[in-house]
């Protein structure tokens, strides 16, 4: 027998309508949804420094307003993440809704997580908010007695599955290998719709992306899964589809968590019918002996003015914009950075082609250096500049930015706390036996592929990638389909290589892992995103796009391999 555990929500602001898709769809038994994420820690601290009853997602408690009859009539436990920085406060708030509406159904929430408070004691620093990831076992405890709901603060993503499975199966604490394939399925559906075609590489080949529907896990008493999705909704659920999940923010081969330290390396994936994956075989490890905990500070006040330069002479264009600019200004902020982003193209047929785009960004501690002292000197520059001088953005004054940082603390410092739903408090302790995290080392490389004739075209051609962020690092997951392309990519996507494919990533420190049993190979890229997305230090502040930049860079392939690969008439067209 199996646990269906569906998921609703990837992020805070995911589709609303998405509770009663699943709940109306098929079976569950379970529905989580994982609403927080570095950057949602500090649009929720925000929050709270508005008002203290806040800091919870609010479009959660909106979602309930029809979900939770829908979830008591079908009999379906629901547990969310929705409680971010106050889950008491949020799980006050669903009383009185059930109350309002006169649904009966038991409460209860998980806290320990907010160590703001203690933050200096425990060597963090004073930050605006210090948040520690929690584990499964306070989940557990709230549904063993009797929750219909549970609600917490930041628990790991994946522990939203784990809770429930552990509790279902009775599962001990050191049942590594059982809690490990169910992080590898709640990896897998945490982030929503990524897992059923959503911000895929080959979405060209999903016969039905109009509106994919949310993953759900099946998850067996011996933690493997099948993966799959309510019959007749959009998507679909392949190898593909979940190994680009699986290689979602990722670090390498060793995935943590409090409760358990899940090897990548041993997840074997099978397709088990249509819209159906199995995932077998996943080992795990006691867990490191501390735990993360999410740092999030006000760095200060950003701006950034948008520059449009058409037409011929651009670099001479863009250089007097910046001379103008920085010499008209009264006060230089601490922080003024350019960057030129060519997009125009020669002889263009019409006016946005033949325009790059310079953009000025501004930080600083003082709000007034970045406001309109900045913002309205720039537009000064209208009649005074460069031929066809225009802006993309409109004066203004700056906002306020955050940095993100890692932290980690003794497990045993964090209070981890499940509070029933008769109020009682029960205390949960964290796992007994650990182990340091340490890197895996590097399996035996494939024999290389006899290279022959090369081509020289696209990554993509061959390949399918993911990307994420992790505070100032991002990651990039590069997968393919046969081991005769294992056989080349293992060879070939070296360090060096990346490198050179990315020269915004050629200065900074790159980590490569293999993954064989998914033919995949992870890039961990330091600080390629600065102190994390909140402070915008690139263009694509969470590297959503940076695995689709690296498909789409030209490197030699064996022309063997593009010969066998499915035929594409854009892969074609990139290749000549």
């Amino acid at each position: 027998m199996s646990v269906r555990i569906g998921n609703c929500s990837g992020f805070y602001g995911d589709r609303a309508s998405a509770v009663g898709e699943m709940l109306t769809g098929g079976d569950l038994d379970y529905l989580t949804g994982d609403y927080l994420a570095e950057l949602t820690m500090l649009i929720l601290g925000k929050d709270r420094m508005k008002d203290a009853g806040l800091g919870y997602a609010k479009t959660f408690l909106r979602q309930m307003e029809d979900g939770l009859g829908l979830a008591m009539d079908r009999g379906v436990r629901i547990v969310v993440n929705a409680g971010g920085l106050n889950p008491a406060g949020l799980t006050a708030q669903l009383r009185d809704l059930a109350d309002r509406v006169g649904i009966r159904a038991r409460f209860a929430h998980v806290e320990g997580d907010d160590v703001t408070a203690r933050a200096s004691e425990l060597g963090l620093g004073q930050p605006l908010t210090a948040n520690a990831y929690l584990g499964a076992w306070g989940i557990a405890e709230c549904l063993a007695a009797g929750a219909d709901v549970v609600v917490t603060g930041r628990v790991t993503d994946a522990s939203l599955v784990v809770g429930p499975a552990a509790h279902h199966f009775g599962w001990r604490r050191d049942d590594y290998d059982a809690l490990a394939g169910a992080v590898a399925a709640g990896h897998v559906i945490e982030c929503g719709t990524q897992a059923t075609g959503g911000n895929f590489s080959f979405f060209t080949e999903i016969p039905d992306l109009g509106r994919p529907g949310f993953p759900l896990a099946e998850i067996r008493g011996d933690g493997s899964s099948i993966i799959t999705k309510h019959a007749g909704t959009g998507g679909a659920v392949t190898v593909d589809t979940v190994t680009a999940q699986l290689m979602y923010e990722i670090q390498g081969a060793r995935y943590a968590g409090p409760d358990v330290t899940t090897r990548l390396d041993s997840v074997t994936l099978r397709q088990d019918g249509p819209d159906r994956v199995e995932i077998s075989g996943v080992r795990g490890e006691a867990p490191p002996p501390q735990v993360k905990v999410s740092l999030n500070t006000l760095g200060g006040f950003r701006n950034e003015m948008a520059f449009v330069l058409t037409g011929l002479d651009i670099e001479a264009k863009a250089e007097l914009a910046r001379t103008q600019l920085e010499s008209w200004l009264p006060e230089r902020p601490a922080e003024l950075t350019w960057d030129l982003a060519r997009l125009d193209r020669p002889n263009a047929e019409t006016e946005e082609q033949a325009s790059a785009i310079l953009r000025c960004v501004v930080r600083d501690p003082d709000p007034n250096k970045v406001g309109r002292a900045f913002s309205n000197v720039a537009v000064e520059l209208a009649l005074a500049s460069y031929p066809g001088c225009t802006f993309l953005s409109m004066p203004g004054n700056g906002s306020a930015y955050g940095v993100y940082t890692p932290g980690y603390v003794d497990a045993d410092l964090v209070p981890h706390v499940a509070v029933l739903p008769d109020g009682t408090r029960v205390d949960i302790a964290p796992t007994a036996e650990t182990r340091p995290l340490e890197s895996v080392v590097d399996p035996v490389l494939p024999q290389p592929l006899p290279l022959g004739e090369t081509v020289d075209a696209p990554l993509g051609a061959l390949a399918a990638a993911r990307s994420g962020d992790k505070g100032g690092n991002a990651n990039i997951g590069v997968w393919v389909r046969t081991d005769e392309q294992w056989r080349w990519l293992a060879h070939a996507l070296t360090v060096d290589e990346v490198r050179r494919m990315l020269p915004e990533a050629a200065q900074l420190p790159i980590t490569r892992t293999l993954l064989p049993e998914l033919r995949a190979i992870n890039f961990v890229i330091e600080g390629i995103l600065g102190p994390g997305v909140a402070y915008q230090a690139r263009f694509d502040p969470q590297a959503k796009g940076l695995a689709e930049w690296l498909r789409s860079r030209h490197l030699a392939i064996p022309s063997a391999l593009l010969d066998s690969a499915t035929s594409d008439t854009t892969l074609q067209e990139a290749i000549s």
